[in-house]
């Protein structure tokens, strides 16, 4: 199938501009300010360690551990700070995704949320909220809290609607929940890059329809409103400091599933708009590239849920200034630790001239 018309990305969602998102975020409230960690300029990049067979985040790091390249070039560290515990300026956004999920896993993944918001009699590390994506839009509820019982009881006020839009509308029927998934993102980047700090988004989901194959073919503009919009999506993801999660809450029941592998065909950065597609818009692509995680294959999503924010509890800002480039260049980000056993992990990459 040649993609044209209805979904040939001629779309206003892959078109979205920061003035557009401005608007939007003008409606949007912040009910509860973050405790600001300080202006910092150039890239600065939240970076979480860990033992390289997993375990928690490790605390206790100094500047000299680290070292930043850009395009294998390595870069002068221009300020550093170790973060972490309750005192971090760490939101949480927690997504429940009513477009991509059906309504049996909607019910399970509530009952998950619920017990994850209800550990430790209710009382979260970091001030936290809720937003739930619809196919009538995105409804983010009214003010931060670290009270999980609270935010409990919120979710049994919540009914999921029937959609108009599900599984069995065909690829058009695709197309339509990835143009509301990438506007959901792109209404609460905005609005939490109105917040100081860092800002984890746990986006609850099987993912988003990746729309890549043999019978799909796009053209040259096509694949430039891609380009556009990864370049787009990456940059203010970066300037608001969200990291992204995908949290799948299928569990085991797709573990062998290719879906659950595709998209790593598109994990490496997008560096010309001939190489686009629509894959390098998956759910999991971006969560990856934001420096977050791909948490599936576990019917613990309680466990999953709390895995993701344990990030907050130890982990390192720090920044460098962006190497010059053509606009729109990508430049592609590794930070690694002088210690033996230890990963690092961060946003992979950002784009020259924004």
């Amino acid at each position: 199938m040649r993609v044209s018309g209805r979904c040939g990305l001629g779309l206003s969602i892959l078109l979205w501009s920061a003035s557009a998102l401005a608007q939007q975020a003008a409606t949007q409230q912040p009910a509860a300010p973050v405790q600001a960690a300080g202006a910092e300029t150039g890239v600065v990049l939240d970076v979480v360690v860990s033992p390289k067979n997993g375990g928690a985040p490790v605390a206790g790091l100094t500047q000299q551990d680290f070292t930043v390249t850009d395009n294998k070039d390595p870069q002068k560290i221009t300020s550093f700070r170790a973060m972490g515990g309750s005192s971090a300026p760490v939101a949480v956004v927690l997504v429940i995704d009513d477009v991509n999920t059906n309504y049996t896993t909607i019910g399970y993944a509530r009952q998950e949320i619920d017990k994850f918001f209800k550990a430790n009699d209710g009382k979260l590390p970091f001030l936290t909220q809720v937003a739930i994506v619809t196919d009538t839009g995105t409804q983010i509820q009214n003010g931060f809290t670290k009270d999980g019982n609270q935010l409990a009881g919120l979710l049994d006020t919540y009914v999921v609607g029937l959609r108009a839009i599900n599984r069995s509308a065909g690829f058009y029927g695709a197309t339509d929940r990835l143009d509301k998934s990438l506007d959901a993102l792109h209404q609460l980047t905005s609005y939490l890059g109105r917040l100081p700090g860092r800002k984890l988004l746990l986006w609850v989901s099987p993912g988003w329809p990746i729309l890549t194959g043999p019978n799909v073919q796009l053209s040259l503009k096509q694949q430039q409103n891609i380009f556009d919009s990864v370049v787009q999506t990456s940059t203010f993801l970066r300037e608001a400091r969200v990291t992204v999660y995908s949290i799948d809450p299928l569990g085991t029941a797709d573990a062998a599933t290719f879906h659950n592998f595709y998209y790593e065909s598109f994990l490496k950065g997008l560096r010309k708009p001939s190489q686009a597609n629509l894959g390098n818009l998956a759910l999991q692509v971006i969560a990856t590239q934001s420096g977050g995680r791909v948490l599936n294959t576990s019917n613990d999503m309680a466990g999953l849920l709390k895995q993701a924010v344990d990030d907050g509890d130890a982990y390192y800002e720090l920044s460098f200034d962006p190497v010059k480039g053509e606009p729109n260049e990508y430049h592609q980000i590794e930070v690694t630790v002088a210690k033996p056993g230890l990963v690092a992990r961060t946003r992979t990459g950002y784009y020259s001239g924004n």
